[in-house]
């Protein structure tokens, strides 16, 4: 399977080598909105989840399109993930795995070697516009005409609130008026920028910080999930008991929380907070929604809306994100693409938010960089049931064993997990959706896994072992004395 595309020098472009367009084009527009750590209960799988959530716009948008049933991270935390779909350089060439490495760090992300995706348009002619969190450290600043960066919002009095709460770990209703909250503010932004007169075709980018935790939104989207109403993901004892140790280390220190939550009783009100929240921003993303359905530009803006990555609210004996398992790497995207897409279309294909860069390319008719690790949706935008090989593909890299990333693959047949070189899992998603028992020694299975094994970048250490190396070189250089500049 062709998963990657070789990143060689010769195939590295400096953004101000690529030549700028003469002349703007008609179109198409693109609006791209970002949700943080939405997970995938929107997509109403009986066979993960059960409960309900309230989020109409989101909905309405994927009615309108085409909705990926399969989408999967590259990075399952928010950095590496948007640097990845933002660059198109997946993290096994670019060696970005966790928020805490810089991106200076990150061998081919440095220097403006690789060209963003607001870069590919600005350079084309289109008019730039970012409000919220769409970048997360890796960011072409200059790529925008207007950016306005994301902020959390101010703890209620008194926090934590929750009493297993602590940090960013709480759940409340907000004490501020939703008009005055961070998103609500950019949701605003975008709107105006919509509404404005646009003398060229324009890319706007609308960034959510929620769902991501601490989750403080008004009592109103408490009050839309009576406690009485809510359903908990089912959870598995000794799910953990055939995880690998290199596995089971990824939950360290986000177990703990989880187990605190289930046995103090306060399962069902974090659910609770999880789910007003995400109808919070749902609320949000329908404004910016029904700005464009009022617009001049609804029959000719292209609607992408992605979730950087998933969510743990205790499966797997785990809170938050940063696992390879399906809760974590499983994300939503939905994109309408006017004269392309049909109203109503569901694809089932294993796809990638990596595939969103060479997408927009394609129905925008720009030339994309030749590095680019994904793979165009046009054929699936066109055809939900296409075939497809597929790109779902994450990475992860424990901070502890920096040049031993590890890779997951998601496939029709289930999911494979390596942890550096020597452990692994498989999971059957046909007959276990949950994930719960690994298949990695059961003979039954064992040409499937090679299969997958073949599939994943054959040595995903080497970018970030040189990253590491240059950095390494750059520190031991000695320090140019001033008089010689």
């Amino acid at each position: 399977m062709k998963t990657i595309i070789a990143l060689g020098a010769a195939l590295l472009v400096q953004a101000e080598e690529l030549p700028p367009a003469d002349s703007a084009k008609a179109g198409p527009n693109v609006l791209l909105l970002i949700s943080d750590d939405l997970n995938s209960w929107l997509l109403e799988n009986p066979d993960r989840y059960t409960g309900k959530v309230i989020a109409p716009n989101l909905r309405k948008l994927a009615d309108g399109g085409v909705n990926f049933s399969f989408a999967y991270t590259a990075a399952p935390v928010c950095s590496p993930s948007r640097t990845a779909f933002l660059s198109g350089v997946a993290p096994w060439r670019s060696g970005h795995y966790h928020n805490a490495l810089k991106v200076g760090d990150s061998g081919p992300l440095n220097n403006d070697e690789v060209l963003s995706l607001p870069g590919l348009f600005k350079k084309a002619g289109y008019a730039t516009f970012g409000y919220g969190k769409i970048s997360h450290g890796w960011d072409q600043k200059e790529h925008w005409d207007e950016k306005i960066g994301h902020k959390r919002d101010p703890a209620p009095p008194g926090a934590p609130i929750t009493p297993v709460g602590g940090g960013e770990q709480d759940w409340a209703p907000i004490h501020l008026a939703e008009e005055k909250m961070n998103d609500t503010l950019n949701a605003n932004h975008a709107i105006k920028a919509i509404e404005q007169e646009h003398d060229k075709p324009f890319f706007i980018a609308c960034g959510l910080f929620n769902p991501h935790m601490p989750w403080y939104v008004p009592q109103k989207y408490f009050d839309m999930y009576p406690l009485s109403e809510i359903v908990t993901p089912v959870l598995k004892e000794d799910d953990l008991a055939d995880v690998p140790p290199l596995g089971r280390a990824l939950t360290n220190g986000k177990s703990g929380f989880a187990t605190k939550v289930v046995e103090s009783g306060l399962h069902k009100e974090a659910v609770q907070a999880y789910l007003a929240t995400t109808t919070y921003a749902d609320a949000q993303l329908g404004r910016v929604l029904d700005a464009l359905e009022t617009s001049p530009h609804k029959d000719n803006t292209i609607v992408v809306f992605l979730s950087d990555h998933g969510f743990h609210l205790a499966e797997k004996d785990h809170w938050q994100k940063a696992t390879l398992w399906e809760e974590a790497t499983h994300c939503l995207l939905t994109i309408r693409a006017p004269g392309v897409t049909k109203p109503g279309g569901i694809s089932h294909r294993f796809v990638s938010l990596m595939d969103i860069y060479p997408t927009l390319a394609e129905l925008c008719d720009l030339e994309p960089p030749p590095y680019l690790d994904g793979r165009s949706l046009v054929p699936l935008l066109k055809d939900p049931d296409a075939d497809w090989q597929s790109t779902a593909i994450t990475g992860l890299c424990d901070k502890s064993r920096p040049t031993e990333p590890y890779l997951s693959i998601r496939t029709e047949r289930g999911r494979y997990i390596r942890y550096g070189t020597e452990e692994e899992e498989f999971y059957d998603t046909t007959k276990d959706p949950h994930e719960w028992t690994n298949q990695i020694d059961n003979p039954e299975y064992a040409s499937v896994i090679g299969v997958l094994r073949a599939a994943l970048p054959a040595d995903p250490a080497k970018p970030l072992k040189s990253a590491l190396a240059d950095r390494r070189g750059r520190e031991k250089k000695p320090k140019k004395n001033k008089r010689d500049d």
